[in-house]
């Protein structure tokens, strides 16, 4: 079977982290792509992290340095969730940095997509990059099978009180991508804290080979989440979604974003019951199987060396 070829835009960020390795290890995808974007920690913290990742891994995969900022809004990092240098808790090597592509992530996208018959994109970050890539190339929409976020909330906020952190740092451009036409998958913020994965599957992840030494050591600095509630890999869930759909349940919808609200300016508005009759533009999810993904989580990292 033909690999699924796949660009991740990302800002690691320990979960995206985790996300990277179960995506570059897979038989199934062909990452041809990854590129950053100011989200968790600043842009070069997060390209640098990209690039030690692969480097740890001996995996050539081209980065691409996207936008420094949102669109509009403030910059606000969550490097209290992830540590100053978003990669808290490992010393990796020096970062290979002929992997690094001299054009903006934005052109080095368009050329990969438009090469492609279809490709999937997988944003585990803010969606900057992704609504200047629609709104300067949309030429590239009919090459994207689908967009799949990790992003948004059908309750309540992480960064907001309703809004969560991917889409509130980049409202305007969540919106955007919202707008653009193409098909949208959404990893909301409540399926990652459902499938949350427990202390003792992370103490199983610590004899997983040097890639699961490496995980186990982020993860012990992780802030989302315990060892003793569960650990939120919210990224993890998009992938898992790409990898094995079958582990969720999900509903087709129609899905925006608030930009005017002063209390909610970044809410995912998710219209579960039609109220307001537009025709559905995003895949949502609504539940889990947790003991499937958990299970599915431990086994594929075991296979990430």
């Amino acid at each position: 079977m033909a690999k699924e070829k796949i660009i991740i835009d990302t800002d690691p960020g320990i979960d995206d982290a985790v996300a990277l390795a179960i995506a570059v290890f897979s038989d199934k995808l062909d990452v041809k792509l990854i590129t950053t974007v100011a989200g968790n920690v600043a842009l070069d913290k997060v390209t640098s992290n990209a690039l030690k990742l692969l480097t740890f891994w001996n995996k050539k995969i081209p980065v691409a340095r996207g936008a420094e900022r949102p669109l509009i809004e403030e910059y606000i990092d969550a490097s209290h969730v992830h540590g100053q240098s978003g990669l808290a808790g490992f010393d990796f090597p020096e970062p290979d940095t002929a992997l690094l592509c001299a054009e903006h992530a934005v052109e080095k996208m368009r050329h990969v997509i438009m090469a492609e018959d279809k490709i999937t994109l997988a944003a585990i970050g803010p969606l900057t990059n992704i609504a200047l890539l629609f709104a300067m190339y949309p030429e590239v929409k009919p090459h994207i099978s689908r967009l799949v976020m990790m992003g948004g909330s059908l309750t309540r906020g992480n960064r907001g009180v309703m809004s969560e952190f991917n889409f509130a740092t980049d409202p305007h451009a969540a919106k955007m991508v919202f707008d653009s036409g193409v098909p949208l998958v959404m990893a909301d913020l409540d399926i990652g804290r459902k499938a949350s994965i427990p202390g003792t599957d992370i103490e199983k992840i610590k004899g997983f080979g040097k890639t699961g030494a490496m995980l186990y050591a982020l993860l012990k600095k992780y802030r989302s989440g315990t060892f003793e509630t569960g650990l939120r890999m919210y990224d993890s869930c998009a992938l898992a979604y790409i990898l094995k759909p079958e582990l969720f349940t999900a509903a087709q919808v129609f899905a925006d974003i608030e930009l005017s609200g002063t209390l909610t300016s970044g809410c995912s508005v998710v219209d579960m019951d039609g109220f307001l009759q537009k025709k559905a533009n995003t895949t949502v999810f609504t539940d889990v199987d947790v003991p499937a993904f958990r299970l599915w989580f431990t086994e594929v990292l075991s296979k990430c060396d």
